[in-house]
């Protein structure tokens, strides 16, 4: 039986409890071991975390212990899927480059707030976690984030919708959906889920189910015995 960490907690507008108890549901019904914790101690134990299959953090913003993401990017490096949704995962340590820098992205605006209507554009042929999924429109926060080129992107939305000073430029197409390599790990992300309920949007939830189960799979293909050389990053606290 595979294993899920899910780790919930920070500031309270994104519902991280209920948003919590919508992936372990999911995560319970696909089959998975779920312990949920609603500390950030839950990534003090390295060794306990390359034992998972999955790690998925519902955390926006705080701070966290330095030693915790190094412990949290080495159990990803050595094969553990690292999944996550809205400023739960690229919006949870704003001063821990080393977070973004595993992650693949850090929100920074979401012109127009809450409510914007958008179409999640889906990147047809990009990847089988989208096969048969078609674009879909949403009311909710419209995420500008700053992501990695390194991400290979599954979704995108067209910006500018809401004015704003970055209308002066030309129309840009934001990832929504991506997912990336942390040496043998597979990460995911999906820019969607302000609360709780776009969590339940049957095609978000879809998304996610893809997600997860494709970042979990990634620890039993990862080469035997292959060792891969730990990336610890420097805290913006050490330069």
């Amino acid at each position: 039986m595979k294993k899920a960490l899910i780790v919930w907690g920070g500031w309270d507008g994104h519902q991280p409890k209920e948003v919590a108890e919508i992936f372990r549901g999911q995560l319970v019904e696909e089959g998975f071991e779920v312990e949920v914790s609603d500390t950030l101690e839950a990534f003090a134990d390295g060794e306990k975390l390359k034992g998972l299959d999955l790690i998925v953090p519902v955390w926006t913003m705080g701070r966290i212990e330095q030693d915790w993401v190094n412990n949290v990017s080495a159990a990803v490096q050595s094969g553990v899927g690292l999944a996550g949704c809205h400023g739960g995962m690229c919006d949870s340590f704003r001063d821990n480059t080393d977070w973004q820098f595993m992650t693949g992205g850090q929100w920074i605006a979401h012109p127009g707030n809450d409510g914007t209507e958008y179409t999640v554009e889906i990147k047809a042929g990009s990847s089988p976690l989208v096969a048969g999924i078609e674009d879909f429109v949403v009311s909710t926060e419209q995420y500008y984030l700053h992501v990695d080129p390194a991400n290979e992107v599954l979704a995108t939305t067209r910006f500018p919708l809401a004015p704003g000073p970055h209308s002066a430029n030309k129309a840009v197409d934001m990832p929504v959906v991506w997912t990336k390599r942390w040496g043998h790990g597979r990460v995911y992300y999906n820019s969607l889920g302000h609360q709780a309920n776009i969590m339940e949007i049957p095609v978000v939830k879809e998304l996610m189910r893809r997600g997860f189960n494709w970042c979990a799979e990634g620890k039993g293909l990862a080469p035997a015995g292959e060792s891969q050389e730990a990336y610890t990053g420097m805290a913006d606290n050490q330069l």
